[in-house]
């Protein structure tokens, strides 16, 4: 097989501890170097540089099921492209299973009980760890994998479990874990564009340089919406308030999605959520998403050709009414409601997670938030601009 691979799949190919621990910053090609690891095990058997695991069955694990298609199988079926592969294997798309010869690479959910306390396997890969529980989640796939664990996460909290009971426990009274820290720096593929962004961390925001540029634990201070649920889907009976548009093109994703009202709580649906799409890509997007003439979309109104084009689409599209002070006056009307956010809103989650006050000199956060990481919150802050007013301890009205 040609991999065009990293040396963080080196890192992890040569490691023969039974948990390599993937701690990295962002754009680190963590993800995508286990992803060809596990396409490498399923095509060949070999799971390391010296040792082969010829028949078995390889799992792949996130908190939610519903965000598998769009993450974790989406590296892992491109790398399959690359290597011409696909046609020799037995895949099937409602279980999310891939077989070639007597070995299996799956993916799961760890919100699915039955997978989870199910049968056991070979190889184990949990994609953005943080996201599960020690106890109800990872005890449960540990105790069914006979030989190796590979975890993958952003170290945006250091009292996880990952560094407690794995890295600060189990490494030494067990001595069977590797911890390989990446950045972006590992990523001989990673765009001058994209290195400079992050880089641009380490000037403005020292919080999250050290995370995201360095891949070190570290601790968000000063959350903006610190409360908000994780849930399967939005209520069937909700009402609907208004899709939100957050313009992106080469660095900076497209977010789109929707916001929803159910029993005075708000629900937001990410629907789009990509860079390098154009605005007939765009168009394209929300016809296949079945958007209709008569759903309303908020958009960014720093770009009114945009709105144009989706205008003449046959869209109902509106521009965000900005002002002095808009950014905080929308986040005030936000944060006194309660927030829901939809399990395959993976990106959304994200944003929220990281999203918080600037901090002075002296460490004092300032009345301004963060000006990255916020792609489908400011599209969020758009629709509460236009469409929500009159909060009062979470009472609203819309427009």
């Amino acid at each position: 097989m040609n991999l065009e691979t990293t040396p963080v799949f080196t890192k992890n190919y040569t490691s023969e501890k039974k948990i390599k621990v993937n701690r990295g910053g962002t754009r680190s090609s963590k993800t995508r170097s286990i992803a060809q690891l596990s396409v490498l095990w399923l095509m060949t058997g070999q799971i390391s540089r010296t040792r082969k695991i010829p028949k078995g069955v390889w799992s792949t694990v996130r908190k939610f099921a519903n965000t598998l298609d769009t993450t974790v199988i989406r590296d892992f079926e491109e790398e399959l492209e690359k290597q011409n592969v696909f046609g020799l294997l037995k895949q099937n798309k409602t279980r999310r299973t891939y077989e070639y010869q007597g070995r299996m690479v799956e993916f799961f959910g760890a919100d699915d009980d039955l997978k989870l306390r199910g049968a056991k396997r070979n190889i184990l890969y949990i994609n953005e760890g943080n996201e599960l529980d020690f106890k109800t989640h990872f005890f449960q796939l540990l105790i069914r994998t006979e030989d190796d664990i590979f975890i993958d996460f952003n170290p945006d909290d250091d009292t996880i479990w990952i560094n407690t009971e794995i890295e600060q426990k189990r490494f030494y009274e067990m001595g069977d874990v590797e911890v390989i820290v990446s950045t972006y720096k590992d990523n001989t593929f990673l765009p001058e564009s994209l290195i400079k962004e992050i880089e641009y961390l380490e000037r403005t925001d020292p919080e999250f340089w050290k995370i995201y540029g360095l891949g070190e634990y570290g601790k968000i201070h000063g959350l903006i919406f610190p409360d908000y649920v994780i849930v399967d889907s939005v209520p069937k009976d909700a009402q609907f308030i208004a899709h939100w548009l957050d313009w992106g093109f080469s660095n900076d994703p497209t977010s789109f999605g929707s916001v929803w009202r159910f029993n005075s709580e708000l629900y937001f649906d990410e629907l789009i959520y990509q860079s390098g799409l154009t605005n007939s890509d765009i168009i394209q997007r929300l016809h296949e998403l079945g958007i209709t003439k008569q759903q309303e979309i908020v958009a960014d109104s720093a770009e009114p050709k945009s709105i144009e084009d989706l205008r003449r689409a046959g869209f109902r599209i509106t521009p965000a009414k900005k002002g002095p002070d808009s950014v905080v006056k929308s986040i005030d009307t936000l944060r006194p409601l309660k927030k829901n956010i939809t399990s395959r809103s993976v990106n959304t989650i994200k944003e929220f997670r990281v999203y918080r006050w600037l901090v002075d000199q002296t460490g004092n956060s300032i009345n301004e938030p963060t000006d990255s990481n916020n792609h489908s919150i400011d599209g969020i802050r758009y629709v509460a601009l236009n469409k929500l007013r009159g909060q009062s301890s979470g009472v609203y009205h819309i427009e």
